[in-house]
């Protein structure tokens, strides 16, 4: 296992933070300004909140649930926006749980998997939201299986699909119960070159599901297992894991455990966003956004 510290993306060039601090992050999204909470974010910003010039803010409501609240616009916004990451295109939007369609600091992963994939190979992306990881997978010739238990976000990510002009491309858009339809594969006999694992702390499938990151982690683990392709194949996995209190070393733990015997070589850390800088105000560091493990068994 190799600890890796903190990864961020570094090919954007329609999304980028501007600012950090107090709880909050200041953040460039195609054309568009936004502010919203982040507990991670305990310095001081570089400039004084009240002077942050924004689009929207999301509002968080009075429990401790960052998710919860509702945006303040300054101004009136379009419903949804065209973005693009690389030959990839999709649209950004306000979501009523502070989340604006696409997590920007996942781009270090897409990177990654997109370079390992050979055209034809399979993925299986659980968990999948609004399809991106989906959409570089198949843009490279991977043949990806998309698995969410939301139907709006499995609609967004075909939104997605189409904007990217990767309507031939070969994806399966599927709304299911992430383990379920894992469990099922297995007893089909599927088996996957990659799986991408992005689960929730907690959340429900489409027929009342209960999902428990604590609870569910290790069933997941071993349904996993049994559908990544057996040697000589080659085989990967990438897991992240937000708003959870353990460490990424808790959670490599986990995964080399259930996954041992199996050839792969992980890699575990941080995953975050670098603040973009000035020639007057260089970027101070980075903010922290999640935790994360994947790992590879190359071609034989």
């Amino acid at each position: 296992m190799t600890d890796h510290g903190l990864l961020t993306p570094n090919r954007w060039r329609d999304y980028a933070l501007l600012d950090s601090g107090a709880g909050w992050k200041l953040e460039q999204v195609g054309p568009f300004r936004f502010a919203r909470p982040d507990s991670q974010a305990l310095w001081a910003p570089r400039a004084p909140l009240d002077s942050w010039q924004m689009d929207a803010r999301f509002s968080p409501a009075a429990d401790e649930d960052e998710e919860r609240g509702r945006w303040r616009f300054e101004r009136e916004l379009p419903e949804r926006w065209p973005m693009s990451y690389g030959d990839v295109r999709f649209y950004a939007r306000c979501t009523p749980f502070r989340h604006l369609g696409f997590f920007p600091e996942q781009a270090v992963h897409w990177d990654w998997a997109q370079g390992l994939l050979a055209p034809g190979e399979g993925v299986l992306n659980l968990f999948g939201y609004t399809g991106l990881a989906s959409l570089i997978a198949a843009r490279g010739g991977a043949s990806v299986t998309h698995v969410d238990a939301s139907k709006k976000a499995i609609g967004f990510g075909r939104e997605n699909q189409a904007l990217s002009g990767l309507e031939a491309a070969s994806i399966r858009w599927i709304a299911d119960d992430a383990l379920a339809f894992t469990q099922r594969e297995a007893r089909r006999g599927r088996r996957y070159n990659m799986v991408i694992l992005d689960p929730p702390k907690f959340g429900r499938g489409p027929n009342g599901e209960v999902w428990s990151f604590e609870e569910g982690l290790l069933p997941l683990l071993q349904a996993v297992r049994a559908v990544l392709a057996e040697p000589p194949a080659p085989a990967g996995l990438v897991l992240t894991a937000y708003a959870l209190r353990l460490s990424h070393h808790a959670l490599s733990r986990a995964v080399s455990a259930a996954l041992d015997g199996l050839g792969l070589a992980f890699e575990a850390g941080d995953m975050g966003l670098a603040e973009a800088g000035n020639s007057q105000q260089p970027s101070r560091g980075a903010l922290p956004c999640a935790l994360y493990v994947r790992g590879w068994r190359p071609r034989a």
